[in-house]
Formats: C-alpha cells, structure tokens, sequence
C-alpha cells in the first residue's frame, strides 16, 4: 500500500485540500504539524504512484510531496483515524464501524468516511454542526411568510447545502427536521454518498451535480413560497463563498430570493469579516461567529 502525502503551509491548506480530494477514493487523512499541515491518501501501486520527495505547485500554493509504503494494517489505522464527533449534547456523528453514543435522547448520524470529503470531524463542519445544532434548538417559527413573522426566524423549512461532500451537513438537517433538504456538489461521487448516507440514517435527502463556480445563483428546494424560510448551509472554500454571495439565490420559479439563514464555513478566521461583509450585501447579517483553532464559521440572518 501507497501512503502519498503532501505538506503545505497552514494558510494554504485548504487550496490544497480542494485540489487532492479527487486523488482519495478512500478520503484524506489530516495532520496538524504546527506550522504546516500535511494531507495524506491511501492506495495500492497501480493506484498511486511511489515517488521521490519533491517540491510542487498545487492551486497556487507550494508543497512538499513525498510517497511511502505502509504496512498492511493501513485500514486499521484509517478506522482509528475517524473517531466519533458528539456535536452539542444533541448529535453523535460516526462511522459505521463506531458503537453508538448509547444515549436515546441523542440522534446517531453514521457517515462512511470512504466516498467523499466530510466526516465531521474536521473543524469547520463541527462548526457548522454546531450552529445548525443551536437553530435546531430554538423555537420553530411558522414556515409561511406574513406579515407578522419576525425577519430571519427559522422555522423546519428547506435546507439548501453547498458543496454537500459527503452528506453529512444535509443529513443532519433533515435528522434535526428540516426539510425538504437538497445538497449540490460538481463531484458525482458527493452526490451519491449523499445519497446513500440520508438512506442509511432513514432520511430524505435529495441532491445533484452543481457547479458553484460556473452555474450562476443556487436554487433553493421546495416550493417557491417556502424559498424565503431557507436555511442554506455553505461549508465552502473562501472563493467558493465570495462567489456564492455575488450569484445570489433564486427560488423555484427563478426569482431573486434570500433565505432566511446561512450558516457559512470553510474559512480561515481572518477571512471572515470579509466573507460576512460580502453576504451582507445580500442582506444576511451576522448573528454569530464560532472559532476552532485557524478555522471560523458564520451564522448570518436575513436582517
């Protein structure tokens, strides 16, 4: 088996990481080494290839590049890798092969590490659970739009996730109740672990093929009436976020539209205020900002 890793500069981790996670079938494994972060895939020889360490540019950014081979206990060591996530009190994220959390007042979501990027373990998508954990917490608002409806209240409304990976922000939702909830990735092989870990945890989930750099404004799911209840969830690269602020949102009959919330991560913590600023021009206002380490997630309000 074929270890091939690659060490960048923390800033540029995350570049990276969008660019080598067409090379894991299996996912990417993650080491925090300080000043820098190395990323690492799993594969046979004819999968991967063995190399000599060697300096190269990947999206813009220079790493260190080096290939070993590992002993046959590499799966064990990949299983030991993805250890259970308990998000809040409230929700158990783990793989298949973890026990569950054992308590019946907190819900089991079961991702399969081995599809796509997004386990919840990584920073910015526990941020992520984390907020969406709290708005699940909060009292439901009516879903229909009146007049008498408070701005930016959440109610079990659709969910919209961007970039959906693996599924597990999409799943998730729909456990907490909202629904309908849609996922969007440009990777087939998201779109389908998606698919298959909503059916998994017993949720409906739908989602398909979209490009966020190419494809203009992202359509929220359900009914066009609905549309201005949504909650969109974007744990994105920042490019990916800018962009996604300046397309906008539409609704199911194609008009301009805001959702009522977005929950926002993938970022860099000095690269939030930035991101916050470019929603707020779509009228979505920060309401809370969390931080783990390096990394910062958003939550913004239709103000």
């Amino acid at each position: 088996m074929i270890r091939l890793a690659f060490r960048v500069r923390r800033a540029d981790a995350e570049l990276v990481l969008a660019e080598i996670v067409e090379l894991a079938p299996s996912g990417v494994e993650e080491r925090d080494l300080g000043d820098t972060i190395e990323y690492a895939v799993y594969g046979t020889p004819g999968e991967l290839p063995t190399l000599p360490a060697f300096r190269a540019a990947i999206g813009g950014a220079l790493v260190e590049v080096a290939s070993e081979e590992v002993a046959d206990d590499w799966a064990d060591r990949w299983r030991a890798f993805h250890q259970p996530v308990l998000i809040a009190e409230r929700l158990h994220v783990r793989p298949p092969w973890a026990p569950p959390h054992g308590d019946p007042s907190v819900l089991e979501l079961v991702v399969d590490p081995g599809r796509a990027f997004g386990t919840g373990g990584h920073g910015t998508t526990r941020l992520c659970l984390e907020l969406l954990v709290g708005l699940a917490g909060e009292d439901p608002q009516p879903v229909a739009t009146g007049s008498d409806r408070r701005p930016g209240a959440i109610g079990r409304a659709p969910v919209l996730d961007l970039g959906c990976g693996s599924g597990v922000l999409a799943v998730a939702a729909a456990q907490l109740g909202w629904g309908p909830v849609h996922g969007v990735d440009h990777e087939r092989a998201s779109v389908e672990a998606t698919l298959e870990n909503a059916a998994v945890n017993g949720v409906t989930v739908t989602a398909d093929r979209f490009d966020l750099l190419r494809d203009g404004a992202s359509t929220i799911p359900g009914p066009a009436a609905g549309a201005a209840d949504a909650l969109v969830l974007a744990n994105l690269l920042r490019p990916l976020l800018l962009r996604v602020a300046a397309d906008g949102f539409v609704d199911g009959d194609g008009a301009v539209t805001v959702p009522a919330a977005l929950i926002a991560s993938g970022l860099l913590v000095a690269e939030a205020d930035g991101v916050a600023a470019a929603f707020g021009r779509l009228g979505l206002v920060e309401a809370d900002r969390r931080d783990d380490g390096e990394w910062a997630a958003l939550l913004l309000r239709r103000g």
